[in-house]
């Protein structure tokens, strides 16, 4: 199997609440409006953030996404009204932070600067 991209989709209640939230995370509208109830947005050539309205799945998805300084992440999220949880320590030098989405979609800010 080849595999060229990795989606990962959040299910939500309602499609333009949830649009309106993830600008404001990812900082920019949906890159794509594909079908009604579908937005997506291109976090690199090969990974995409999708978020679909689903309201029998809403609130079920776990989002990793990893970011290069999270303290500057997490002011730039509270300058546009999200606010994530306490800074936690993982394994080694990694450290995350969680916000959830209207819908309580779990989303994991993880930053690893040994990478």
């Amino acid at each position: 199997m080849a595999v060229s991209r990795v989606l990962a989709v959040a299910p939500v209640h309602d499609i333009e609440t949830a649009v309106s939230w993830y600008e404001r995370l990812l900082g920019r509208p949906p890159d794509s409006r594909p079908m009604p109830g579908l937005a997506d947005w291109h976090i690199t050539d090969s990974a995409w953030v999708q978020v679909f309205e689903s309201p029998e799945y809403a609130g079920s998805t776990l989002l990793n996404l990893a970011v290069e300084d999270l303290e500057r992440t997490l002011r730039e999220l509270a300058a546009h009204g999200l606010t994530a949880g306490a800074i936690q320590p993982g394994t080694q030098q990694v450290r995350f932070a969680v916000l959830r989405d209207p819908d309580g979609n779990r989303l994991t800010l993880i930053e690893n600067p040994a990478e």
